[in-house]
């Protein structure tokens, strides 16, 4: 009688324990974290870099000294300082450099030898960039300053500080960091410098292929 009377409360003890488990809620199923995309490249600051490059220019003495034009080409390399503001995809740019120019060439201008010289090339420009998050394609445009030098035998040398203008594009692409670099394609046209023969010019024009690198702060 006494193992029966235990072997009822063993069962009923049993069944209190099963209601109360099944009274218990379900185990919710972990969760995985929430997807946070990562944040767009952001090209609004301001900027410092170097650039170099080469300029295949051409210069052409001008009013009674028929040259034909002759090749005058160098190598450049500078200082770059600037400012982009984004808003969408859109990045406006105002930027300006100043490069030592290797730039020169000779040929001969109604049977006389003469020759035209660049030593410094500076520009300020706009850019209207399009960002695709860490790459930018651009286009740019403005105002350029050098010096043209000229030379012409039996008459003498001349050193003259002109204005121009500028136009091109290039890509630029984030590197790691705050680092970025750029490849540009600029046109300058320096206009005519005067010459040591009165009633002559010297036209100076180049087209320049040049990198860059920037550390954006």
């Amino acid at each position: 009688m006494k193992k029966l009377l235990l072997a009822g409360a063993s069962l009923l003890a049993m069944g209190a324990v099963s209601a109360s488990a099944a009274d218990l809620p379900a185990r919710m199923p972990a969760k995985a974290p929430a997807y946070v995309a990562p944040m767009a490249y952001s090209w609004t600051g301001f900027y410092l870099g170097l650039n170099g490059g080469y300029g295949f220019g051409r210069g052409e003495f001008t009013g009674g000294l028929p040259s034909g034009g002759f090749d005058a080409g160098g190598g450049l390399f500078g200082a770059t300082v600037g400012y982009n503001w984004q808003t969408g995809p859109l990045v406006f740019g105002l930027e300006g450099d100043i490069d030592w120019s290797g730039m020169r060439g000779s040929g001969t201008c109604g049977g006389l030898s003469c020759s035209v010289r660049n030593d410094y090339l500076a520009t300020i420009r706009g850019r209207l960039g399009y960002a695709m998050d860490r790459w930018m394609p651009y286009i740019t445009g403005g105002a350029a300053i050098g010096n043209v030098k000229t030379s012409l035998a039996a008459f003498g040398d001349t050193n003259n500080t002109k204005g121009g203008w500028t136009v091109g594009g290039g890509i630029e692409a984030s590197l790691a960091g705050p680092w970025t670099a750029k490849v540009e394609y600029l046109h300058v046209d320096l206009g005519e410098a005067d010459t040591a023969l009165a009633g002559t010019s010297a036209k100076f024009t180049s087209d320049i292929i040049r990198g860059g690198i920037n550390y954006k702060f």
